[in-house]
């Protein structure tokens, strides 16, 4: 339970640290923004025309009577949106730290500086093109494994009771997880953590990560909040990648002032 506690700590610490170092706030929100213009438009088109899709997809059920062809087809719609909205909280962070890479190495890079005891921050050595493509491909090995558990607990949800009160608990931790993984890989990513370490070490601290990752994820189910949350969720993801890997952390506030003790570990 105190690793709980202290993983909701990390989140409110990055999005305090963030309050404090306004200046970046803007710069961390850009690509926010522009997932967020590519989502909706994606959610739009398939609320427009998402019904004449189910009816192209299913010919077999042309000549069938009413009312069972447009409930059927009706059902399918529902689901594919439900499908959509699901997929899109499972992806955005990844997508969003995708488009985002260079802003957001910057912005981790000045919070481990800030709350490091000699002022420096790990750097991976690599050009940019070469952690564009490390960070694409372990996203979309992250976004697999997110997509097989996804299908999982939506085939699960259709379980009487069960269905409708534990898997969907289930599902906001198994989401909190691959959030937190995304969130904390560009800070790991830095200091050569490959994903397979990754998500051992993720693993190994399951009640810090819901604890950052779950709330996290519930916040992102309103609409237009992930975006204003992702820099400090930036922020809070590289404090608590320093605790994952037991190094010494001094304060959270402004840089150069107050440097106060936090935790280093839980």
């Amino acid at each position: 339970m105190h690793d709980l506690g202290a993983g909701f700590s990390y989140l409110l610490k990055g999005q305090r640290w963030m309050a404090r170092h306004g200046r970046h706030y803007g710069f961390g929100l850009i690509p926010g923004l522009i997932t967020l213009v590519l989502y909706v438009a994606v959610l739009v088109a398939l609320a427009l025309w998402g019904g004449d899709f189910v009816g192209w997809a299913t010919p077999f059920a042309d000549d069938w009577s009413s009312p069972w062809q447009g409930l059927f087809r009706g059902f399918l719609t529902a689901v594919l949106f439900v499908l959509a909205l699901l997929l899109s909280v499972l992806t955005f962070t990844a997508v969003t730290l995708l488009i985002g890479q260079p802003f957001y190495e910057t912005l981790s890079e000045k919070v481990d500086r800030d709350i490091s005891p000699d002022g420096t921050a790990p750097e991976s050595g690599l050009p940019l093109w070469r952690e564009l493509w490390i960070s694409a491909r372990d996203s979309l090995r992250v976004l697999v494994r997110a997509l097989l558990w996804g299908v999982l607990l939506f085939a699960l949800g259709f379980l009487p009771f069960v269905g409708q009160t534990v898997i969907p608990v289930i599902g906001f931790f198994v989401t909190g997880f691959f959030l937190t993984e995304e969130l904390t890989a560009v800070a790991l990513q830095r200091r050569g953590v490959d994903l397979r370490a990754r998500l051992t070490l993720l693993r190994s601290r399951k009640t810090l990560v819901w604890g950052f990752g779950t709330p996290l994820g519930l916040s992102f189910l309103v609409p237009f909040v992930a975006v204003f949350l992702m820099p400090g969720a930036v922020a809070g993801a590289t404090m608590m990648a320093r605790d994952l890997l037991g190094e010494e952390t001094e304060g959270d506030g402004e840089e150069g002032e107050g440097r106060g003790a936090v935790s280093g570990g839980s």
